[in-house]
């Protein structure tokens, strides 16, 4: 078993996209409507193209505003990413405008750092040690 499609809810489909591909780096993979002006909307990393998708899943439902709510402001990221070194990964987006919760911090056998995805979550970006 392994992981196919992993999702983070945002407030805008079309947003998040923009900052995902834009500003992250992800690829578009699928781009499906779903009508409603939902979207089936499916990014890959251009480092593993064929690898886990991540689902840009609309925050609409009930349940989801106050759950994203509740992450936010305890801390807690909706979603871990890996990069190769997370301060140069930090200075790249602090320079296009990225807001950092948590600056690069050594926790045992990773370095994390939290920021704004703009669409209402806290990113984790992670480095192995």
């Amino acid at each position: 078993m392994k992981i196919y499609v992993t999702s983070v809810f945002v407030d805008d489909q079309q947003k998040a996209l923009d900052f995902y591909t834009g500003v992250l780096g992800f690829t578009k993979k699928n781009d499906i409507p779903l009508g409603a002006g939902a979207r089936w909307l499916t990014l890959v990393s251009p480092e593993d193209p064929e690898g886990t998708e991540l689902l840009l899943e609309p925050d609409s439902h009930p349940v989801v505003g106050p759950y994203k709510s509740g992450l936010v402001a305890d801390g807690i990221p909706a979603a871990s990413f890996q990069v190769t070194d997370v301060q140069a990964e930090h200075e790249r987006l602090t320079g296009l405008g990225v807001t950092f919760t948590q600056q690069p911090f050594a926790a045992g056998p990773v370095t994390t750092a939290v920021f704004d995805d703009t669409c209402g979550n806290l990113i984790q970006i992670v480095t192995p040690a």
